[in-house]
């Protein structure tokens, strides 16, 4: 029998190796924008004409390449950031392979040209089909440039599969976006189809972001900061208001490369837990800097995922840093404008108060938690004060044992009648502010204070329970006696006393003493249809899920009509909880209107 096995020749396996690395124009683009940012420049042009189909070209101002090493840089594996596999435990480079150039110049035409800065002559070489046709010195400025034609021009099947201009442009756009944030101390140009799309000098990264997404996103992103023995974190995240219901601006840098994490982003997300609804999306810019012996980037052709050595740390430490960041700075989220300065005023933290773990450890999450909850002094403070701006925190009494607790209004001093309240159709609670005035939402305001007291009840274990005179009996189906069944503890625990009476029958011998006025049988079916709704994130997040469901069922409804005492005493246990702005599924409890908006709307 013949032999069967043998070796490719050079330009099969590079046309094979490219369809790794190249998948489209902007897989071109990350490559060639990666060397240039390997070699030391500090400004880059980026041209490209029909989206990359009939041009890319990248010039930089680098350290160019000598004549052995412009022919040399398209072979396969040829590549001057490793010696020995030891030196993959601390490269900090883009690429170090060695298939970019041969992968490109494998399904495209290529021209190269690049001198050093202390030659006289550089070199210029052309490559089609992995076949260098020419190489000869030329004159120019230093630095590199290499224009890339007619990508797959010799796979006409590949060339096919290439998207609309508009498609393929944007994911162009999404590269050129990646490499020019994870460096803005080095100038980017783009053109393309000879109109320029960007033109950004060096700089910071929040001037950076602005160049990239608009002026606007300088007022929407809150700065994180966090420095560890481990791992040091810092960028930006965006405010909970400007949450996009698409994938908004979302960009992990591990030490300057940009990377995909679902991991990373779960850290996020949870941090953002009761401010951004599940169907929203907020941005994120956040940087990592790590020891590249802590993690493995050579796990995928693109280098864009990664492993990390201690991943449960690496997420304690970006959740904790997010979560402060947005505590620290107070994020109210609003309906369709600003905050009110008041809201920000009365329960800012100052910054640079925040206390910091030296000899951080993944179980001293506590030490970055939201600012304290302010107590009911700072409802007053906030209706006796203008509009202000912020110089700091505001002092809020503290008991002598420490402990904030729930004021209602007839438990301090004054009157009703100095803080005056009123409601609108039975469903909103209009409070005057100096600057203006604040909209309570009656019902989620209700359903953020359950939310919190079941929280701490499900934890403690503890919930006061009222009997009933005379036990009700509830029937219940199958799959409903079933759920029942497997949460009757923390049932129990947020006040319920339920016992099985037999068959499908539960018997409630006692009520929640928040719910004592309600009816059983409607309660626990409303409770039911929350939890089947989230039975999915019930095993995970079992005392939340069960906290908000409660929460949800038991909250007063659109129409109750409140006494003027209810109201000062919802809208003070609103302000004793850790998060009075938003219901526990992110949606806002009050917006603010001020004078302003008034006397715009009378055109005065």
């Amino acid at each position: 029998m013949a032999d069967l096995i043998r070796l490719l020749p050079d330009h099969v396996a590079n046309q094979i190796a490219a369809g790794e690395v190249v998948q489209r124009p902007a897989s071109v683009v990350k490559e060639l924008l990666e060397n240039s940012v390997d070699s030391g420049a500090t400004r880059i042009v980026l041209v490209v004409k029909d989206a990359g189909r009939t041009l890319i070209q990248v010039t930089d101002d680098g350290s160019g390449m000598s004549p052995a090493d412009a022919r040399a840089c398209f072979e396969r594996h040829a590549t001057s950031k490793i010696r020995a596999a030891d030196d993959l435990g601390s490269v900090r480079t883009k690429g170090f392979r060695g298939e970019a150039l041969a992968s490109i110049a494998a399904i495209a035409q290529v021209e190269l040209k690049t001198r050093e800065h202390d030659q006289e002559l550089g070199t210029r070489v052309l490559i089609e089909g992995s076949r260098i046709r020419s190489a000869e010195p030329i004159t120019g400025p230093p630095g590199t440039t290499i224009a890339v034609r007619s990508i797959f021009y010799n796979v006409p099947a590949r060339r096919q599969f290439l998207k609309s201009d508009g498609v393929e442009m944007k994911h162009v756009m999404d590269e050129f976006h990646r490499v020019a944030l994870a460096h803005p101390d080095i100038a980017f140009q783009l053109i393309h189809n000879d109109n320029e799309e960007f033109h950004m000098p060096t700089g910071p990264e929040r001037q950076r972001i602005a160049h990239l997404f608009g002026r606007k996103y300088d007022e929407r992103l809150v700065p994180v900061e966090e420095s560890t023995e481990i791992v040091q974190v810092h960028g930006f995240v965006g405010k909970p208001e400007f949450a996009k219901r698409s994938r908004g601006e979302q960009y992990f840098f591990v030490n300057r490369r940009f990377i995909r994490s679902n991991y990373l982003e779960h850290a996020v997300r949870k941090a953002y837990d009761e401010l951004v609804t599940r169907d929203h999306h907020p941005s994120w810019f956040l940087f990592i800097d790590i020891d590249p012996a802590e993690i493995d980037i050579n796990i995928h052709p693109t280098k864009t995922e990664i492993k990390f050595r201690d991943d449960r740390t690496v997420y304690a430490i970006v959740h904790a840093a997010v979560r402060r960041a947005l505590g620290r700075f107070n994020i109210v989220p609003s309906l369709d404008f600003e905050p009110e300065p008041a809201i920000l005023t009365a329960f800012a933290q100052q910054a640079g108060n925040a206390p910091r773990t030296p000899d951080w450890r993944p179980q001293d999450l506590g030490a970055f938690n939201a600012p304290p909850r302010p107590s009911v002094a700072g409802w007053q403070q906030l209706i006796d004060m203008g509009t202000v701006t912020l110089e700091g925190p505001i002092e809020v009494p503290v008991p002598e044992d420490g402990q904030q607790r729930i004021m209602p209004s007839r438990d301090h001093e004054g009157v009703p009648g100095e803080r005056p309240v009123f409601q609108l159709h039975g469903t909103f609670i209009l409070a005057q502010l100096r600057s203006g005035f604040m909209v309570v939402d009656q019902q989620r305001a209700h359903e953020r204070v359950l939310f919190e007291r079941n929280l701490k009840l499900l934890e403690q274990g503890a919930g006061m329970s009222q009997t009933e005179l005379f036990p009700r009996h509830v029937e219940l189906n199958a799959a409903d006696l079933e759920l029942i069944q497997s949460v009757m503890p923390e049932l129990r625990s947020m006040g319920f006393d339920l016992e099985l009476f037999g068959g499908r029958t539960v018997q409630v011998k006692g009520m929640p003493a928040e719910a004592a006025d309600e009816d059983p049988t409607a309660l626990l079916e409303q409770l039911l249809e929350q939890l089947k709704q989230e039975k999915s994130a019930l095993r995970n997040e079992r005392h939340p899920v069960l906290a908000r469901g409660m929460a949800r069922s038991m909250a007063i409804r659109p129409g109750r009509v409140l006494s003027i005492a209810e109201m000062h005493d919802l809208i003070d246990r609103l302000f004793a909880c850790g998060m009075p702005y938003t219901t526990p599924g992110g949606k806002p409890t009050l917006i603010t209107f001020g004078l302003n908006d008034l006397n715009e709307r009378f055109e005065r």
